[in-house]
């Protein structure tokens, strides 16, 4: 690559940046404007006109949280005003005596008899009922009876307000089914009633439980029991259908259970937190599976077989629906990334439950509102720890085995999360230091030998005679003593304690919110700066731990010397263009995760100078002229490159 291509390279990406600032900029102004004249509609009343505008706003920005509600609610208020409509036509029909037939008709379809046996509870109280302990607030909307809004005591959104996990009409959850005389069910939509006065349950020495029912002609319910026992994040959920045999269709073996969800918004970095937002479900005695991992674009799965659990997870908090038995199949979809606004995911998921209405069925369930902290998970049990995704196979084992055991024996002794970090980077880099010393060795036997390399490269300048200078080469390296493979062997068995590495911060939630230095919070980016603008890929700020590493790992490289290929110019500033890449990629990532690059690079810097000590240049010159003087045995792979420029043509160097 030459220094053209590269300049050109350069001034295409710096275009591409431009362009993609100018259109972000653009769409931004379009989807502000068109929402404006969407909301003034709103707020005037004029709902088919405001429905068109919210429409087109929807086409700039798909999946916008705000607006998606704004369309529901205006579908539901346009569907309240056909149904006012109707009704009224209909009592006016009935008045002048002409067609009562249709009335008749038509009353059912609109009215209340749409219900059924659960006509009664069509309208009701829209109150709510608080059940907490010191872990978790739950408050309980008599509306579908469902959990209205979650929030966890411990733990604050990165703007300092409280963690709440879902709330409001952003959420929907019930049972839906059909009626004998075929009608659509869907419990969200009705109204329970408590069989207790109380609105506040505080749990502290014993588990309580709110009782609510869903009331049917003559004494038929459903009933929801939520229990909560101190110390917990895990809700029990009971169902339990009462003599609703001659109201259920009979011929059902299941029924249906509806869960929707707008995940929120709860961490500073927002790239991150959409990275590690998805949906995981795990099948009936079996693996832990789910949606892709940092995908942006609409996903629905469809699951034919028995399911244990499925969870809406966010980076660092998760709501799960677990049964007690076994759910007989699934479907469960995401909209993709939201682009902004207070939401980054929207879910759904339906579930078919085993059912029997002849046998009063009672089905059993669980309700986890809380962290993805690892340990608490795994004691929860029923592989919830899969939550905490720590990578896969032996990095997995690395994290799990390793890494996390160091980490919390750390925490017990030492409360700086930074500290924490530094004393495991040291732990890590003192049991590898055998492996790192090899390499070192290796590679500062290299540069002893590197001017004669060199030599060897201006004996051997034609592209022709390339074969005969690798074996004049190999034939240096083994006279001194020196495998060129000494550097890097060491080098790979490394990696997958740096890959358990990348995998372990982002998901740590011990980190979030710890400060450290100049970060705030170790789970997110240090920023030291706010841009007024967003580069693609490298974000709005500058973190510094981020250029810290980068700057730590350029003079690392530049310390240990070239590498195979890089006298070549373009070689050598594609070597030094890496680091900068990770630079842009890393900027959005856990400060955790930057600063401990940045440590173990140093530690590296400092290894490698005491290493060099131990490695006499003299001592690798006087090997190498001791061993020009004996013959030296051919290698099988070194017999192989002769044979190979034998049939070519070419004859092997004289030693």
């Amino acid at each position: 690559m030459d220094r053209n291509t590269i300049i050109g390279v350069v001034l295409i990406f710096l275009m591409f940046i431009g362009y993609s600032i100018y259109n972000t900029n653009h769409l931004n102004k379009a989807f502000n404007k068109q929402k404006v004249v969407a909301d003034s509609l709103y707020r005037a009343g004029n709902l088919e006109k405001a429905k068109s505008a919210y429409m087109l706003a929807q086409r700039l920005k798909p999946n916008q949280a705000d607006v998606v509600i704004k369309l529901n609610d205006i579908e539901n208020k346009l569907s309240a005003g056909l149904v006012a409509s109707k009704s009224d036509s209909i009592s006016n029909i009935q008045k002048s005596g002409e067609e009562k037939s249709l009335a008749v008709l038509e009353t059912p379809k609109f009215g209340n008899e749409k219900y059924g046996a659960f006509s009664s509870s069509a309208k009701g109280e829209n109150d709510f009922i608080t059940l907490e302990n010191n872990k978790v607030e739950l408050k309980i909307s008599l509306k579908g009876g469902r959990v209205y809004s979650a929030r966890l005591k411990d733990y604050k959104t990165y703007d300092s307000k409280p963690l709440i996990l879902f709330s409001g009409d952003s959420t929907e959850f019930g049972f839906n089914f059909f009626t004998v005389d075929n009608k659509a069910i869907k419990t969200n939509d009705l109204y329970f009633k408590p069989l207790s006065a109380e609105r506040s349950y505080v749990v502290t020495n014993q588990p309580q439980s709110v009782s609510l029912r869903l009331n049917a002609d003559s004494g038929r319910y459903i009933e929801y029991l939520y229990t909560l026992a101190p110390d917990k994040y895990m809700v029990d959920f009971n169902v339990k259908f009462n003599s609703l045999d001659k109201v259920i269709a009979g011929n059902q073996n299941s029924i249906t259970l509806d869960w929707k969800m707008y995940v929120p918004q709860q961490e500073m970095g927002r790239q991150n937190e959409e990275n590690y937002t998805t949906i995981k479900y795990k099948y009936f005695q079996d693996e832990v599976t789910g949606l892709k991992l940092r995908s942006t674009k609409e996903e629905k799965k469809d699951i034919p077989t028995k399911l244990s659990w499925i969870a809406f997870q966010d980076q660092f908090f998760s709501t799960v629906l677990i049964t007690n038995d076994h759910f007989l199949n699934g479907t469960v979809s995401s909209s993709g990334n939201i682009p902004s606004g207070n939401y980054i995911r929207y879910y759904t998921s339906e579930v078919g439950v085993p059912f029997n209405v002849g046998a009063n069925p009672a089905i059993g369930l669980k309700l986890f509102y809380g962290p993805n902290n690892f340990k608490l998970l795994k004691n929860e049990g029923m592989q919830l720890e899969e939550l905490v995704f720590l990578g896969k196979n032996i990095i997995k084992w690395i994290n799990q085995f390793i890494i996390i055991p160091i980490f919390h024996w750390l925490e017990k002794y030492i409360a700086s999360y930074g500290l924490i970090i530094l004393i495991l980077t040291i732990i890590i880099k003192v049991v590898l230091f055998p492996l790192t010393f090899k390499s070192y060795q290796s590679t500062a036997k290299m540069q002893v030998l590197k001017p004669l390399v060199d030599e060897l490269s201006k004996k051997f300048p034609k592209k022709e005679d390339a074969m005969r200078k690798q074996q004049a080469t190999m034939d240096l390296y083994k006279r001194a003593g020196v495998s060129p493979m000494g550097g890097c062997l060491p080098m790979l068995l490394q990696m997958p304690i740096l890959f358990a590495m990348f995998r372990f911060f982002p998901v740590s939630i011990e980190l979030r919110q710890e400060h450290f230095l100049w970060a705030t919070d170790l789970s997110t980016y240090d920023s030291i700066l706010n841009l007024p603008f967003r580069i693609p890929l490298y974000g709005d700020h500058v973190s510094l731990f981020t250029i810290l590493m980068t700057v730590s790992t350029l003079l690392t490289m530049k310390m240990t010397g070239s590498t195979p290929g890089s006298d070549q110019p373009g070689m050598k500033m594609m070597t030094y263009m890496m680091p900068v890449m990770f630079m842009f990629i890393l900027n959005n990532f856990s400060s955790g995760l930057t600063y401990y690059y940045f440590l173990a690079n140093m530690l590296t810097y400092l290894q490698n100078i005491a290493s060099k000590r131990f490695i006499n240049a003299e001592a690798v010159l006087a090997t190498l002229e001791e061993n020009k003087k004996k013959p030296m045995k051919k290698s099988k792979w070194q017999q192989r490159l002769e044979d190979a420029a034998k049939q070519r043509g070419i004859n092997p160097p004289k030693r």
